[in-house]
C-alpha cells in the first residue's frame, strides 16, 4: 500500500493537481481582493452605497433593528440580504474571471498564429514546411496560391 501511495504521489497528475490547487487558491485571493477592494467600492458609488446585509426577517415574527442584534438574541432569522450580497459578489467575480480568461485566450491565439510553420499538402494531406514549393512526400508541385494558403 505504501508503494502504491508513493507511485500515486510521484505521478505527474497528482503533482499537477497539487500545483493547480495552490495556484488556484492564490489566484482566488487575487480575484477576491480585486472584486472586494477595487470593483465593489466603485459599484457602490453607482448604487449609492446600497448594502443588503441587514435585510432579514425573523421566523418568530419579532423585530430587531439589525441582523447582528437578532443573531445576538439567538432568534432564528432568514438573512436574505446576505444571500443577495453573495449572488452579487458571485456575478462580479464570475465576470472578472470571464474577462481574464478571455484575455488569456486572446493572447494564446496570437501566440498560436505566430507559431504556424507548416501547412498541409492539398494532394496528399502531409504536413510540409510553409516555404515548400514541392511536397517531399508525393512530389506534387505546389502552385503560388497553395504556397500562400
Amino acid at each position: 500500500m505504501i508503494k502504491e501511495f508513493k507511485e500515486f504521489i510521484a505521478r505527474g497528475n497528482a503533482m499537477q493537481l497539487a500545483v493547480g490547487v495552490i495556484i488556484g487558491a492564490a489566484f482566488g485571493a487575487i480575484v477576491g481582493s480585486l472584486v472586494n477592494d477595487i470593483i465593489m467600492p466603485i459599484l457602490s458609488l453607482f448604487t449609492g452605497g446600497l448594502d443588503f446585509s441587514n435585510l432579514f426577517f425573523t421566523l418568530d415574527g419579532s423585530s430587531f433593528p439589525t441582523l447582528a442584534a437578532a443573531q445576538e438574541a439567538g432568534v432564528a432569522v432568514v438573512a436574505y440580504g446576505s444571500f443577495i450580497n453573495a449572488i452579487i459578489s458571485f456575478l462580479v467575480i464570475a465576470f472578472v474571471i470571464f474577462l481574464i480568461v478571455k484575455g488569456v485566450n486572446k493572447l494564446q491565439k496570437e501566440e498560436e498564429a505566430e507559431e504556424v510553420t507548416t501547412k498541409t499538402c492539398p494532394h496528399c494531406a502531409t504536413e510540409i514546411p510553409l516555404e515548400a514549393t514541392r511536397c517531399p512526400h508525393c512530389t506534387s508541385e505546389l502552385s503560388i496560391v497553395e504556397v500562400t494558403e
